[in-house]
């Protein structure tokens, strides 16, 4: 006689779904390279209404999560850490479709592929947090790839696109930090607040006109699936799984990204993103491995 435990399956189902999450907000966010492509509009009009459709798609999801919205969520967002957390997501925001813009889709996703190592030496230096050997190894490791990317780049026509992306990369892995040094900081309001205020900054400087029915379709496409269901799907995923499950399944972006963009648009990186991703991917790879096993034992 066998005798099930409910208990037991129920886990695996949870688990199950949050795989399967975790899979479709990457495909979601892998997208951001193909809808950068299809955009015909100018650099600044694709900021501005990008962010107004992520923000206002995110709302939606706002009224059941991290409490719903209440005054005490949204009042958080002008405390100096909610205000710390909308100025990056604003810069990052802007960074990255400058960047997407500016240089390859490779060259954008592999610097990206950066932030666990960036934001451990944030980490580093402004919580105190002590850094395991194995990070400081594929953090060096890594960086390194990212030195023959940009390197390459330079005299290329694609330098500012690659520092915009160390920029956006930089801002992003702030975002991670700010809430462990104010663990009471929500994410969902300040990244809303962020949205609207980066239509704000950057639509003066864009042309309405430039949009026909085409780029206004795949704007609110890219708004409503890489900004905003990409994040909420992660988010609800990652509860389900531990955190370094979660980060070895979004692995799979960096070679997703560049690769649509590769299949659809034949878009060739530079020969230096080759060799400078497989050591990205490499040592991200090998760290987020690394993890995964020891939090298996």
């Amino acid at each position: 006689m066998t005798i099930e435990n409910p208990a037991r399956d129920l886990a695996g189902s949870e688990h199950e779904k949050g795989v399967l999450l975790i899979i479709a907000a990457t495909l979601a966010w892998s997208a951001s390279g193909v809808y950068s492509r299809l955009l015909t509009t100018d650099v600044w009009t694709a900021i501005a209404w990008r962010s107004l459709f992520g923000g206002l798609f995110l709302l939606i999801p706002c009224l059941f999560l991290e409490g719903g919205i209440s005054r005490r969520q949204w009042r958080s967002v002008f405390h100096p850490s909610g205000l710390a957390m909308i100025a990056c997501q604003t810069f990052s925001q802007g960074c990255f479709i400058g960047a997407l813009y500016m240089t390859t889709v490779a060259n954008v996703t592999m610097i990206y592929a950066t932030t666990p190592f960036i934001a451990a030496l944030f980490g580093w230096l402004i919580l105190k947090e002590r850094v395991a050997g194995r990070t400081m190894i594929a953090g060096a490791v890594s960086l390194f790839g990212v030195g023959i990317i940009v390197a390459s780049s330079i005299g290329g026509g694609t330098g500012w696109g690659d520092l915009l992306a160390l920029g956006m990369t930089a801002s992003f892995t702030l975002v991670i930090i700010i809430p462990r040094i104010d663990p009471g900081v929500p994410s969902l309001p300040p990244t809303v607040v962020s949205a609207f205020l980066t239509l704000a900054i950057f639509a003066p400087f864009g042309s309405v006109g430039s949009l026909d029915l085409h780029n206004w379709i795949v704007l609110a496409a890219f708004g409503a699936t890489n900004f905003s269901l990409a994040l909420v799907l992660f988010l609800a995923g990652a509860k389900r799984m531990p955190p370094a499950e979660a980060a070895l399944i979004g692995t799979i972006e960096i070679v997703l990204t560049p690769f649509w963009v590769w299949l659809l648009f034949s878009e060739q990186p530079p020969i230096a993103t080759y060799f400078g991703g497989a050591i990205i991917i490499g040592a991200v790879f090998w760290h987020t491995a690394v993890d995964f096993n020891r939090g298996r034992r």
